[in-house]
């Protein structure tokens, strides 16, 4: 069966501060537009959830017509719509939910409520084809630090690891803060930590050697915070580059070698890295000669595919229509919490 042949499917994406709309036929990507409201939150130090539900109910139309216009279809050509349920913030959900009904009320077509953390996985599909049957997904962001076992992107995604308290995008953040570095974090620090030695300070490695593959990172901030007030206080002078360097080395240590490690006990060749911090110049780095010593096929999509879109929603969708699963009704509803496990609410 040729691309032509294949459903088209619109994805809604709304869970947080990024407005996404995509359009895909199995694994082609035909347009994704997105609409971020990061430069609202960037005075708060943090995604203020009013804020970016307002912001999404100013860019949704627009947003669609763009991704519309960018794919040459019109909105009756698709055949099915899929939107991100959950998990993410309640009102910001509820905007893409909504939007999603009433397309597929005024068209007639069907509605499918999907996991937003399976979709950072399904959307490797749209960079390197077909996702091998299993992988291991490390899935890092400002909300999200998990490991999965995938094997099947529609119907079987099993939590191996989570992290405990702050996540790793998080934890970026905060630091960024300590360090003057402007909202949101992970650019600045991966840049500031290319002219500093990330050997110069020992910051603690959370949940290091601990038997399981869930992560810690509050522990790694307070460190960080310590080392900053401590130097202040004795009057040592703070590089911004080294504590960057070192601190970013704690967080991609522990995450490439847990994931490297998942994919040995559990016999699978491919590690797919995903999400925002997937972008992180040093995390595939060191990814990339784990991987390779270990023997596992790394897979990580573009920076613009890591962080949250449409094409990561519409790409789920893709599949979970091929599977032949059954749409939402429209009494679907949004899940803050939905567990990965579940890859369709309603």
């Amino acid at each position: 069966m040729n691309s032509g042949d294949l459903p088209l499917i619109l994805g809604i994406e709304s869970s947080c501060d990024e407005t996404g709309v995509g359009l895909v036929r199995g694994c082609e990507l035909l347009s994704d537009h997105v609409a971020s409201s990061v430069d609202e939150h960037a005075r708060f130090g943090g995604v203020v959830p009013e804020v970016a539900s307002r912001a999404h109910l100013e860019a949704m139309t627009p947003t669609l017509r763009r991704a519309l216009d960018d794919a040459g279809v019109k909105l009756a050509d698709v055949d099915a719509i899929a939107v991100t349920a959950g998990p993410g913030l309640a009102g910001a959900l509820l905007v893409g939910i909504s939007a999603a009904k009433a397309y597929a009320l005024a068209l007639g077509k069907p509605l499918y409520g999907v996991n937003h953390l399976v979709g950072h996985v399904a959307v490797d599909q749209l960079e390197h084809g077909p996702l091998p049957k299993p992988v291991v997904a490390l899935l890092v962001s400002g909300g999200h630090t998990s490991l999965l076992l995938v094997r099947d992107v529609a119907t079987d995604v099993m939590m191996l690891g989570d992290t405990v308290d702050d996540a790793a995008g998080e934890a970026y953040d905060k630091v960024a803060r300590l360090l003057d570095l402007p909202y949101p974090g992970g650019p600045p620090i991966d840049r500031a930590a290319r002219d500093g030695d990330p050997t110069a300070i020992r910051f603690p490695r959370g949940k290091w050697g601990d038997g399981t593959y869930d992560f810690s990172f509050s522990g790694l901030k307070t460190a960080v915070a310590r080392w900053v007030e401590d130097s202040e206080r004795d009057g040592r002078a703070l590089s911004v580059p080294d504590i960057a360097a070192a601190f970013q080395e704690s967080v991609v240590d522990v995450l490439t070698r847990k994931a490297v490690d998942a994919c040995g006990e559990h016999g699978v060749g491919t590690l797919v890295i995903s999400g925002g911090v997937a972008a992180n110049s040093r995390l595939r780095g060191l990814a990339e000669q784990r991987c390779a010593e270990a023997g596992v096929e790394l897979r990580v999509p573009r920076p613009r595919l890591c962080t949250d879109n449409g094409a990561m929603i519409a790409a789920l969708g893709a599949e979970v229509v091929a599977a032949g699963l059954p749409p939402a009704t429209l009494d679907l509803a949004s899940d803050t919490s939905l567990p990965v496990s579940q890859v369709l609410a309603g």
